[in-house]
């Protein structure tokens, strides 16, 4: 659960060029990868044990263990996670430099977007099936999404061709 002290909640942080957010975890919980496309965060851990970690530019994975009292850095638009490692609740706040960091959750970013993804884009630039891009799909999106999107642009195109046929 996150409890954020933004712009959008609390006004007079505007212009300020901060904001807070208090991150508790249940057990084995676990802050999804994302990304804050307008701030840098400092995590400190005020209870528990986490996992955590970022992905650089280069698509190098920089993780460590957090125990109570450690602190990391997630640079300004750069992938990153935590995870509880522990069977117990953990907390930990994180502060940012931005009044508004934004917050980009990284699955919900492909599988989850309105309207959807072209079918081709993610099934050739994760090199697989329309059945597993629709699994993905199931799992972060639960509103019934338009027959107009999604699809294969091969479909469209061929719709597209059959009307222009059938209409001269």
């Amino acid at each position: 659960m996150r409890s954020v002290v933004d712009i959008t909640r609390f006004p007079s942080v505007n212009t300020q060029g901060v904001a807070m957010a208090r991150v508790a975890f249940g057990s084995y919980g676990l802050n999804t990868p994302h990304l804050h496309p307008r701030g840098s965060e400092i995590f400190a851990v005020v209870e528990g044990m986490l996992y955590a970690g970022f992905v650089t530019t280069s698509y190098k994975l920089y993780d460590t263990i957090l125990n109570k009292g450690d602190v990391i850095v997630f640079p300004q638009g750069l992938i990153h996670f935590q995870l509880n490692l522990g069977k117990k609740d953990a907390l930990a706040y994180a502060s940012f430099g931005s009044q508004n960091p934004g917050r980009v959750n990284v699955a919900d970013g492909v599988f989850a977007t309105t309207p959807r993804i072209l079918d081709d884009v993610l099934t050739k630039g994760f090199q697989v099936g329309e059945m597993v891009i629709e699994q993905l799909r199931s799992q972060f999106s639960t509103e019934t999404i338009s027959v107009n999107t999604g699809k294969s642009i091969l479909k469209l195109l061929s719709q597209i061709n059959f009307l222009i046929l059938h209409t001269m």
